[in-house]
Parts: structure tokens; C-alpha cells; sequence
């Protein structure tokens, strides 16, 4: 099996992301396409053994992890705004996890301005029937083992720096403008009990 890259095009035009920062980001989620069917290549070689195979072993994780969280990401973006609906097992869940849904996006936004490079991920764990909004270091550390990403941001310099210069608090302003909470809530729909 190969993996071939999804075409994200249709955002081009979304108010608060020029169409060369999201032409840029698209290419560098191609790259970890590339480089996922790459390692697998390598993988296939039969050398199971030493530091080569070990590096492959740990890179593999990072390059997929980036290659998955990008296309969340870009999923979970829509050129019009849309809403959750308000009777929504959703918007509930939220509701009783961190008290409001205001009080959840102050928490989701203050995860996304910390200091550093990552992702911010609303998951669910559909084990413990709890919400948390979690911070995701270089794609492959800070997941929670079998929770569902359902909100992902990319808050690596790349994903707003052309636009925003250091300005992240107005990227995450133009990124919420431009979730698409019909594809968060569905993904919620089909895990939660």
C-alpha cells in the first residue's frame, strides 16, 4: 500500500489564511506523505537490526503522526462557518467536561498559545467518557493512548507565521473562524457511547 496525499485545495480562500500560507502548509503535509511511503520502502528491505533500522523504526512514527495530524487539521477547516448544533451530544459532553463551552475555548485557546511548537487536540477518550484538550509535541509525543483527536490546530510556526508574523493569538482568532464543527461533531458522533 502506498499513501497518497489528500487535496486540501478547496481552502484556498478561507478568510484569515492567505492562499500561499496554504499552499505552503499543503506542501509540507505532501512531504510527509512522501516521506511515510519512503520509510516504508526501507522498512521492506529486510534489515531488521542496528541503529539504521531503530532510526527508521522511530522516525516512522513521527513522519505518519505528521502526516495524519495534517490532514485532521485541514479536515476540520471549512471555508464557511459553521456551528454545533446546541442539542448536540457534543456540545453536552463539553458542557459537563469543562462547565461551558466558553470555558472550553478559553482552555483550548490558552493550550494554543503556550510557548513552544506542537499541536493543540480537543480528544476524546471514549473509555473514560471525558473530554481534554492536550498539547502534542513534534506529532509523536503527548497523544493520550486510544483517545480520538476531534479538534486539531497546528501550532507550529509553519501553519501561521507568513500570515501572523509571531502574532499566534490572531491565528488562532482566524482559525476558529474557520472550523468546520459539523466534521468535529461527526467525528465525536461515531466513538462516543
Amino acid at each position: 500500500m502506498v499513501y497518497e496525499a489528500k487535496n486540501f485545495d478547496h481552502l484556498l480562500g478561507t478568510s484569515g489564511f492567505s492562499d500561499k500560507l496554504l499552499t505552503t502548509h499543503f506542501g509540507l503535509y505532501q512531504g510527509y506523505v512522501k516521506n511515510v511511503n519512503l520509510l516504508m520502502e526501507l522498512l521492506k528491505s529486510g534489515k531488521l537490526e542496528g541503529p539504521q533500522f531503530a532510526e527508521i523504526i522511530r522516525r516512522f512514527g513521527w513522519e505518519f503522526n505528521g502526516m495524519r495530524l495534517h490532514e485532521l487539521y485541514f479536515g476540520n477547516m471549512s471555508k464557511n462557518k459553521t456551528s454545533a448544533d446546541e442539542k448536540s451530544k457534543f456540545l453536552k459532553q463539553i458542557n459537563a467536561d469543562f462547565g461551558s463551552f466558553e470555558k472550553w475555548e478559553t482552555n483550548f485557546k490558552a493550550v494554543g498559545t503556550m510557548r513552544g511548537i506542537g499541536w493543540d487536540i480537543l480528544a476524546y477518550d471514549p473509555l473514560g467518557n471525558k473530554m481534554f484538550n492536550i498539547w502534542v509535541n513534534e506529532h509523536d509525543a503527548g497523544h493520550l493512548a486510544d483517545s480520538v483527536p476531534l479538534l486539531i490546530m497546528d501550532v507550529f510556526e509553519h501553519a501561521f507565521v507568513m500570515d501572523y508574523g509571531m502574532n499566534r493569538a490572531d491565528y488562532i482568532k482566524a482559525f476558529f473562524n474557520a472550523i468546520d464543527w459539523k466534521t468535529v461533531v461527526n467525528r465525536f458522533d461515531k466513538c462516543a457511547f
